[in-house]
């Protein structure tokens, strides 16, 4: 089986210079590779076919047969890495937390340990009758976050 890692390295040298950067990579047992590219701006198909065709000079056939697909991480796929939410920042995301919470929300911020949000929610207020809706701004760590993606809306 191909290592991923080797496949990584070359993708980040040859996207040097970009404004891309390495998502992903899997790999099966089959040596069907996927690597997932993402961008600050976008991601062209003829940037996916010459990185798929400068990693393939890297390769050896000869040694292992391999099947490599490298793709775009699409619109409303997964967050990954913090780079894709950065880029997000001030767009709606939808998360999904580990405690089965899920969340839509503004993405305000994100960092290292994790990400700000901020969303509309009814909650009592002092000298009403009714809940009110409030703007509640709230951080997630990273180890709260089982799932996001950006929330595509086609209203």
């Amino acid at each position: 089986m191909i290592d991923t890692k080797k496949i990584i390295e070359a993708a980040e040298r040859n996207l040097q210079g970009t404004d891309m950067y390495v998502v992903g990579c899997t790999c099966t047992p089959g040596n069907d590779i996927e690597l997932l590219i993402d961008s600050d701006t976008s991601v062209a198909i003829d940037a996916c076919v010459r990185l798929s065709r400068s990693i393939e000079e890297e390769l050896d056939r000869d040694e292992e047969d391999f099947s490599l697909t490298v793709a775009s991480a699409g619109i409303g796929s997964e967050l990954k890495c913090l780079r894709q939410y950065r880029k997000l920042v001030g767009s709606t995301v939808e998360v999904l937390l580990t405690s089965g919470i899920k969340v839509l929300a503004k993405l305000d911020a994100a960092d290292d340990q994790g990400i700000t949000l901020s969303y509309e929610e009814k909650q009592a207020v002092e000298g009403k009758k009714r809940k009110q809706l409030v703007t509640v701004t709230r951080r997630y760590g990273f180890g709260e976050i089982k799932s996001a993606r950006e929330w595509l809306d086609f209203k």
